[in-house]
């Protein structure tokens, strides 16, 4: 039996942020340096590898890691990793800037001074062959596609320094933590197999019975949204937080469940976006991710257990993270108690589905579904959000 957490995605944490003189230093040095603008998704990008939850990446991907992990998910030294992080200029400001040449990025919707990076490569780049390979479709209305296409024509790539981690330690106080953070605190545990669960959607009760399968199997739960941005309709992560909060006060054991947040922006990539979850859990210290229907989908692009199947083709070497597989959960009237696919006999009317789109629409109408749905001090909550739009 181990005796300690899964290591580390590629054996080392590598957060990337500056901190007292050094910081202070670069800084200064980066006023005279030409500005790159940085969209949402990069900065998310950016902050992930500040807080090391990007391990081992040292900065934005330059062409061979590119092509390696759009085609074969695999970095040019063989690392496994599902989604290419890069960051594109206009093609005039490429011109302008020379490799080896250290430019200061800042955050495009704030103007605020987030990093430096030094320009090792720049390079044209398929944004059609992207679409297809990573969220295995060209369809513009994905929203991961849409981002893909809104980028500019140049990828530039290096090296970078993180200055700044954005407002998200000071909006989310103790709730916003760092892989080496999460480590220490499993340590302090005695955990030594933790479960991970993804979430962009308050907690309702087939997702809490995926987490209560969870605990049953690993000595503790890390319940970690994403607080990054979403696409419209989705819930805002402070109404979440209050969710989350009051579920882990009445339904959890607080001794065996943390509650972090991360600010990483949605790709909505499915299979693929599944996989990076779990790179970054292990960075966490985490040793399994909780994978269930549809995990980071959207719309009808993949399958509802696609992105379990990704996880059988990936090397167990690549990857020390294991996936925790739950089958399609829901209540069942005649068990007279939560169910999966694989444990109830019964027909569908005999079972409680509603839709992400149904809830919100029932929501938003001022009905209460079901307390075999969701439990009330939930409901509650997101009938006060939603009589607020």
């Amino acid at each position: 039996m181990t005796t300690e957490l899964v290591a580390p995605h590629g054996g080392e944490l590598l957060p990337l942020i500056l901190k007292g003189a050094e910081l202070s230093d670069a800084i200064g040095k980066a006023g005279a340096l030409k500005e790159v603008r940085l969209s949402s998704r990069e900065t998310s990008d950016l902050i992930m590898m500040a807080m090391g939850a990007f391990s081992p990446l040292r900065g934005f991907m330059g062409h061979d890691d590119y092509e390696g992990v759009v085609n074969d998910m695999h970095m040019a030294d063989g690392t496994l990793w599902p989604i290419p992080i890069t960051l594109s200029v206009p093609e005039d400001q490429a011109n302008s800037i020379s490799v080896g040449e250290e430019v200061a990025l800042v955050d495009d919707e704030n103007g605020a001074l987030v990093g430096s990076m030094t320009v090792e490569d720049k390079f044209t780049y398929d944004k059609r062959n992207e679409a297809l390979n990573v969220f295995k479709t060209e369809d513009e209305a994905h929203p991961g596609v849409a981002k893909v296409y809104a980028q500019h024509e140049i990828l530039i790539a290096g090296p970078v320094k993180a200055f700044s981690e954005g407002p998200y330690p000071e909006l989310y106080g103790d709730f916003y933590g760092r892989p080496a953070e999460t480590r220490a605190i499993f340590e302090q545990r005695q955990w030594r197999t933790v479960a991970a669960f993804q979430t962009r959607n308050p907690i309702h009760r087939s997702h809490e019975y995926c987490t209560k399968i969870a605990l049953e199997l690993t000595d503790g739960l890390l319940i970690h949204p994403l607080v990054g941005k979403l696409k419209p309709g989705d819930i805002p992560a402070e109404t979440r937080m209050k969710c989350y909060q009051v579920l882990l006060d009445q339904y959890y054991p607080a001794e065996r469940v943390v509650l972090k947040v991360y600010p990483m922006e949605m790709r909505y990539g499915g299979p693929r976006e599944a996989v990076l979850h779990a790179v970054f859990r292990q960075n966490y210290g985490c040793s399994h991710l909780v994978i269930g229907r549809d995990h980071a989908g959207v719309g009808d692009y993949y399958g509802p257990f696609d992105a379990q199947k990704i996880f059988d083709d990936i090397d167990p070497d690549d990857l020390h993270i294991e996936p925790l597989k739950i089958d399609w959960t829901f209540w069942c009237y005649k068990c007279d108690g939560m169910a999966s696919m694989k444990t109830c006999p019964h027909d569908v009317a005999d079972r409680l589905l509603i839709s992400g789109t149904k809830l919100r629409e029932m929501l938003a109408g001022g009905e209460s579904p079901a307390k075999e749905f969701s439990r009330p001090e939930v409901i509650e909550i997101l009938q006060e959000y939603y009589k607020g739009l």
